[in-house]
């Protein structure tokens, strides 16, 4: 990169080399699209959980904490998950339902975290007299190792009420009830010698013996003896669980509350951010960043002494590179640097003799290997250290070798790809199983070969030395095959499918084939943050029609497993990205919006679920999904600090609904390739808005661009630090040397 000086840039010379070319092309920026507009219509700015799906779960372990249990929406603890990746979602061993004796089920109410930092579940059920809330928790006390517990609260609606607790153990494997302990009673499994599950009555019961063990259709059933419940003395009953590392002695003397005020203390010291990396977001959003970090926390696990960022709890428990590359990348957004150093080398030790990263998406899954690359790229970049890549070189050099031989062994077959030139037929993934012609894994090999080429300029180091010609040699094959398979849509717009037109499923008219959308993931990707390809490039253009063309419920629909009448949620979170970078602000942050409106009230997401009309989908995948987490921390310090190249963006994702609370908001120290970046805006006045902007300890970029108007009538006034100049784009660019300076905006 050419030296910036104050002289050039006030001149709007071209000694920086870019200048001249800050604004997007028109077509994605302002002018008339494939759909009609560049701005959506429709959508709502209110995060309300309207899309949310019908069922979900959560989890109330601990950070790094080896027993994830998985609590469903009633309240119900799911255990024994098969270690399977071909396990249906709800294929659980052992379910454990609480509920009550009587004629009548339970009405759901509402579940609810009882805040996003603080991983206590409660739900709340109905029967006609009373109310039954579950309040789900973990402990880890000394002497007692890992528990986890459920209180019981029983209330009447009205008057006096007696009830009988049930509890409900839905299981092929045997339990038993145990001799009781006083009015404490105590469930084995199998041969086990220390119980599997006690029962403590909070309340002194009648002591009639209406006791009962019996087995079910499906397992077990046990009618805990019966008791008065009212409005203001509700009857309680808590059951704790020792985990396998626990003594197995739980204490029984215990009080429920001081169980939950050791964890609500422990988990009120929890931060979601670590170092100097701090966040602050007003509302909804906030809630998300928060719930998103201990989320992905929560995921995590120590495998083989190495600290792994697992995707959930259930089918996606293992190492999956591409889910991995954005989830590392959240966690240096949140500070936690060293934790994302283990789990990229933890990554990097999936590396086989041939140079090829093989992780849990199986060996045609080839776009790991260059995902690992690119990974190892942004991590250096945002540590504003290269040391890791240095270190990794040799495995580095060994992986583009792999890829190499990889081209050349699929140019002696007779498949399309060969004949192109490209990677050979492999697993697209996102919505198609099995080998295909496809160019999701040429597209991510380009993401990948780009990012390590373009860090090498500076390192010159031997190993990469090959990055660059292959990546120049595999962009021009790429460029002949998609000008060759680029699609005319009927709706009035050309884009490219990832699936080649003489792959057989293509030949097909079943119900199965794939959509225009179908493992378009990839193409987002490499668009952003990729930046393989120009942002007004027919690759571009071609594939913002066709996600803007399937959205429904907000998002882009049908983009993955479900391919008729679902959505795959986080796959929006890819597309608002590439609507950001784009500059079509309305689509990102109707898209983001979605997105967040397809979670669930415990601010986590399934990976698939029906459209809410859908009459003939079904939900896929694992719930939390820590993809999904880290893609909404992305976009949040995306919509705030974009890193576009060597262009630095600021407040780009900012709606004006955004600001209608006249609530701050702040990132400190948020690491990107330009150093350590921080960016303190708050209301100022009746309408006006002030943003205090710093860099530290990296270079500069060659541009900074700041938003001229942030709502109607909401215009920049001045900078104070830094000289800026008007854009006909409507935005401001500073001078990219300041590192300091303060933009107010008046209303």
């Amino acid at each position: 990169m050419k030296p910036i000086n104050r002289r050039t840039f006030l001149s709007g010379g071209t000694a920086a080399g870019v200048l001249t070319s800050l604004d997007f092309p028109a077509a994605l920026r302002g002018a008339e699209t494939a759909q009609g507009t560049a701005e959506p219509t429709g959508g709502s700015a209110a995060i309300d959980f309207r899309f949310a799906p019908s069922e979900f779960q959560s989890t109330v372990c601990f950070p790094c904490d080896p027993y994830k249990t998985v609590i469903g929406k009633y309240g119900d603890l799911r255990y024994d998950f098969p270690a399977s990746l071909f396990a249906g979602i709800d294929q659980f061993d052992t379910v454990v339902e609480f509920t009550l004796a009587g004629m009548l089920g339970e009405k759901w109410v509402r579940q609810w975290m009882e805040a996003p930092n603080i991983a206590i579940l409660h739900t709340l059920l109905e029967r006609p007299a009373a109310e039954l809330e579950l309040i789900a928790f973990a402990t880890r006390r000394e002497g007692e190792g890992r528990v986890d517990n459920v209180l019981m609260e029983i209330r009447a609606k009205a008057g006096d009420v007696i009830a009988a607790p049930r509890v409900r153990i839905r299981s092929c494997t045997p339990y038993r009830l145990g001799p009781n302990a006083g009015r404490v009673n105590q469930v084995f499994r199998d041969k086990d010698e220390t119980p599997w599950m006690v029962c403590i009555p909070q309340n002194a019961y009648p002591g009639n013996g209406d006791l009962l063990w019996r087995g079910a259709q499906d397992g077990y059933e046990l009618f805990l003896e019966h008791g008065t419940a009212q409005k203001n003395n509700p009857m309680r009953v808590l059951f704790r669980m020792p985990q396998k590392d626990s003594t197995g002695k739980v204490d029984t003397s215990v009080s429920p509350d001081e169980l939950l005020s050791e964890v609500r203390k422990w988990w009120s010291n929890w931060n979601a951010f670590e170092g100097k990396v701090a966040w602050s977001l007003p509302s909804a959003r906030g809630d998300f960043l928060t719930a998103c970090a201990r989320n992905i926390q929560q995921a995590q696990e120590v495998k083989d002494g190495m600290l792994v960022f697992e995707v959930g709890p259930t089918v996606y428990r293992g190492m999956w590179i591409v889910d991995g590359n954005f989830i590392l990348e959240a966690a240096r957004y949140l500070g936690y640097d060293h934790a994302a150093d283990q789990g990229l080398l933890s990554e990097w030790k999936r590396q086989v003799s041939s140079g090829q990263i093989i992780a849990s998406a199986g060996e045609e899954h080839y776009k790991d290997t260059a995902i690992a690359m690119f990974t190892v790229v942004r991590a250096c970049e945002l540590k504003q250290d290269w040391s890791l890549m240095r270190h990794l070189a040799p495995q580095v050099g060994h992986a583009i070798e792999f890829l190499i031989d990889l081209r050349n062994e699929g140019r002696k077959g007779n498949s399309p790809n060969g004949q192109y030139g490209i990677l050979p037929p492999g697993f697209a993934d996102g919505g198609l199983g099995g080998i295909h012609y496809e160019f999701t894994n040429t597209l991510w090999a380009l993401a990948g070969l780009r990012a390590v080429a373009h860090a090498n300029e500076k390192l010159q180091l031997t190993d990469l030395s090959r990055a660059a010609a292959f990546y120049q040699e595999l962009r021009s094959a790429f460029a002949a095959a998609a000008q060759d398979q680029m699609v005319t849509d009927p709706r009035g717009f050309r884009y490219l499918p990832m699936v080649m037109r003489q792959d057989p499923i293509m030949q097909e008219n079943s119900w199965d084939k794939p959509q225009p959308q179908t493992c378009q993931w990839a193409l987002s990707q490499t668009i952003f943050p990729g930046e393989v390809f120009a942002n007004d490039s027919p690759m571009v253009r071609g594939h913002v029609a066709l996600m803007q063309a399937c959205t429904r419920e907000d998002v882009p629909a049908d983009t993955g497993w479900i391919h008729h009448g679902g959505v795959w949620n986080y796959n929006a979170a890819f597309v608002a990205e590439v609507y950001l970078w784009a500059g079509l602000y309305g689509w990102a942050h109707r898209t983001f919006t979605g997105y967040l409106n397809h979670a669930s009230p415990l601010h986590a997401w399934r990976e698939e679920q029906p459209l809410q009309q859908s009459l003939l989908s079904m939900v896929w995948g694992d719930m939390p999904h820590n993809w999904a987490s880290a893609e909404c921390i992305r976009y949040l310090r995306h919509m705030l600090v974009l890193e576009d190249g060597q262009k630095l963006r600021l407040l780009d994702g900012v709606a004006p609904s955004d600001l209608e609370e006249r609530r701050g908001f702040t990132v400190t120290e948020t690491p990107t390739r330009f150093g350590r970046v921080s960016l303190d805006v708050q209301p100022a006045g009746l309408r006006g808005w002030k943003a205090h902007f710093t860099r530290r300890q990296g270079p500069p970029p060659e541009s900074v661009e700041i938003r001229s108007s942030l709502a109607s009538g909401v215009e920049l006034a001045r900078i104070d630090g830094a000289a800026m100049r008007r854009n006909e784009s409507g935005t401001v660019t500073v001078d990219p040397t300041a590192e300091e300076w303060t933009a107010a905006w008046q209303g």
